[in-house]
């Protein structure tokens, strides 16, 4: 998302704009006007200026903008078993984080079955425990946007969700 584009939104004067921006999920930096208040939001998304701003300064503030989101693009377990996608997070099982923070490292890349079944306490070779953990993550990650995708025979891979922001 690196070289995604991002709009310039004048607040308040274009608030209608901002609302539309902020569901299509792109990139925004508000050009906040006069003595207006900023509006305060958490999402990884969205930025302000106050004019007068260089061109310089400008142009910094957009690249921090594309930094701060590209960091968000790809899923990452933290140690507590928060899943982080995007500007949303969900919490899994420890047997769950190890699972997505394996299939996370390889986002978008195969992950072999093997490998995962080695992550699973007391394996025995149980090919079914997997299974019914894989069937809960996806039910648990569906809502972020993520999916886990099955290849036959060999692992899963974990994606983004077609549509999905």
């Amino acid at each position: 998302m690196s070289g995604a584009e991002v709009k310039l939104v004048r607040w308040p004067a274009e608030a209608a704009s901002l609302a539309r921006y902020r569901q299509m999920n792109v990139l925004r930096l508000l050009v906040v006007e006069g003595k207006a208040e900023p509006p305060i939001t958490a999402d990884v998304k969205e930025d302000w200026v106050r004019p007068p701003v260089s061109r310089a300064d400008l142009m910094a503030r957009i690249a921090a903008l594309r930094a701060r989101s590209d960091v968000y693009a790809v899923p990452h377990v933290d140690p507590a078993g928060l899943l982080r996608y995007g500007s949303r997070s969900v919490t899994v099982s420890t047997i769950g984080a190890a699972l997505l923070a394996r299939l996370a490292d390889d986002f978008s890349d195969l992950v072999e079955r093997e490998e995962l079944l080695d992550l699973l306490p007391g394996n025995d070779g149980d090919r079914n425990a997997l299974d019914l953990q894989i069937m809960r993550l996806r039910r648990r990650i569906g809502p972020l946007g993520l999916g886990i995708q099955t290849v036959r025979g060999r692992g899963y891979v974990l994606v983004p969700l077609e549509g999905a922001a």
